[in-house]
């Protein structure tokens, strides 16, 4: 059975930062894709990054390029996104996946999900 696990969730002024942590059992993270998604309220599920570990390269949504990081531990079998400058449009809940994708940002095709862990960024 996989199990994706999110932690580091809270609440965080503008311009503040957090450290999400999402914690793989079932599958070993240095052989899948890894990413991070967010939801935020009426809006469809976006790809935040994504780690692709058959080319070894990392992908981001335009809205977070330079302010967000993705990071894979694999003697650990985890996965962070390290996120700076927040801005209120980042309040969402962001997801844990994994899969091996074609496409990071078509969300079909990730084949694992954790629970979700919620951002509130306030002005």
């Amino acid at each position: 059975q996989v199990l994706l696990v999110e932690s580091g969730g809270g609440s965080v002024q503008a311009g503040g930062s957090l450290r999400l942590s999402c914690a793989a059992s079932g599958l070993t993270v240095s052989r899948y894709d890894m990413g991070w998604f967010r939801q935020a309220p009426g809006k469809e599920r976006e790809l935040v990054a994504a780690s692709r570990w058959r080319i070894s390269s990392t992908d981001y949504g335009d809205s977070v390029k330079g302010r967000f990081t993705i990071s894979r531990d694999n003697d650990k079998n985890t996965v962070a996104l390290q996120m700076n400058s927040l801005e209120p449009e980042d309040t969402a809940i962001y997801y844990c996946a994994a899969g091996r994708t074609l496409v990071a940002a078509r969300s079909f095709e990730w084949n694992y999900w954790g629970q979700g862990t919620q951002v509130t960024v306030s002005s």
